[in-house]
């Protein structure tokens, strides 16, 4: 098969992954895309040299990144006003959305080349309500302060979870005053009520992102589909609070790092990941598997270890993801919930 169109049918899936998830400008995009890349057009120039990618190494989405960020600049004004990220509200369906998004990628190639070097880094801020119910349930066993560990932490916004207002049906949590609420965020069970204190914040990333710089911001924001203006939002409340909230992000290997980390007596480490799994093969997951094995091994009563987790389980093709904690000592693991791709609403179980 030609590289053009394979790559053309990654686009395809992508827009299809966008649609189901409440995007029609790239769901529409995405679709001309893979016709222009197939007929040679703009987006194989744009392409060249990235034609070898895998399909979950998400090129497409790069791409779309790319030209966002033109227009956050203020650099594609015809195109913006197809943008609601920018305040643009004409319709997908209009026939000039594909001419005046041809159009920028023609003007721009070389800073839309540039995103392509990057993976798509959105820090789903969603998903934090996963992490802060989580993290209600390990201080609900054990009222001891919290060392949180997060892979895969992009710029490290959901190391605030405990900082962001999360309100729902069943319960709400966290800061009244904090600058990002996420409303409707919890159905079924509430967590336990109880104090959450974390003590300590570290992020791991191949790549993380500054989140309190504009360069840093400004590639968050890009690769946040522009027509879902609640993701911005939450994006945009999640950079306040970690201006006010430091964390310790690091470029580092995260197997390597969960080989390093080490359990604090008086305290739980809390290694968390959410929609990580993705990014490694076979052989990379099953060590990362053995060093939590070891982690594991080393908790005791006065230093706890909790694995929480938000990822797709490889077999299923449900739309939703189960919240997943296991404690040590004891290795209990238990299923808290589930959660869609973006995080909200958690519904949960237990």
């Amino acid at each position: 098969m030609r590289p053009e169109r394979r790559v053309a049918a990654h686009f395809r899936f992508q827009a299809e992954g966008c649609r189901a998830l409440g995007s029609a400008l790239y769901a529409t995009l995405l679709e001309r895309a893979a016709d222009d890349l197939e007929s040679s057009g703009v987006v194989a120039g744009v392409l060249a040299g990235h034609l070898d990618h895998r399909r979950r190494d998400a090129v497409a989405l790069r791409m779309m990144a790319g030209v966002h960020a033109v227009v956050l600049e203020r650099r594609a004004p015809a195109l913006a006003r197809y943008y609601p990220s920018v305040g643009g509200t004409a319709s997908p369906d209009e026939p000039g959305l594909w001419d005046e998004f041809r159009a920028v990628l023609a003007d721009n190639v070389d800073a839309v080349r540039e995103w392509l070097g990057h993976p798509p880094q959105t820090n789903e801020v969603g998903r934090a309500a996963a992490l802060a119910g989580g993290l209600f349930h390990v201080a609900g066993e054990a009222a001891l302060p919290i060392r949180l560990v997060e892979i895969g932490a992009s710029a490290g916004l959901n190391l605030r979870a405990d900082r962001f207002r999360i309100e729902g049906r069943v319960a709400a949590r966290g800061p009244e005053s904090s600058a990002l609420v996420m409303k409707d965020a919890w159905l079924g069970v509430a967590p336990p009520d109880v104090e959450v204190d974390v003590v300590y914040r570290v992020g791991i990333d191949v790549a993380p992102i500054d989140p309190v710089t504009e360069s840093g911001r400004l590639r968050l924001t890009a690769f946040v589909w522009p027509d879902q203006l609640d993701r911005l939002e939450r994006l945009r409340g999640a950079l306040d609070v970690a201006r006010a909230f430091p964390a310790d992000l690091r470029r580092e290997d995260a197997i390597r790092a969960v080989r390093e980390l080490t359990l604090r007596d008086g305290t739980w480490t809390v290694l968390w990941h959410s929609v990580f799994r993705q990014y490694l093969d076979d052989a990379s997951y099953a060590e990362l598997t053995a060093a939590i094995d070891a982690l594991a091994q080393a908790a005791t009563p006065s230093a706890r270890f909790a694995h929480l987790m938000l990822e797709p389980e490889p077999t299923s093709t449900a739309d939703t993801f189960p919240v997943v904690l296991t404690t040590w000592p004891g290795g209990e693991r238990r299923v808290l919930g589930t959660a869609p791709a973006h995080g909200l609403p958690v519904t949960w179980l237990v």
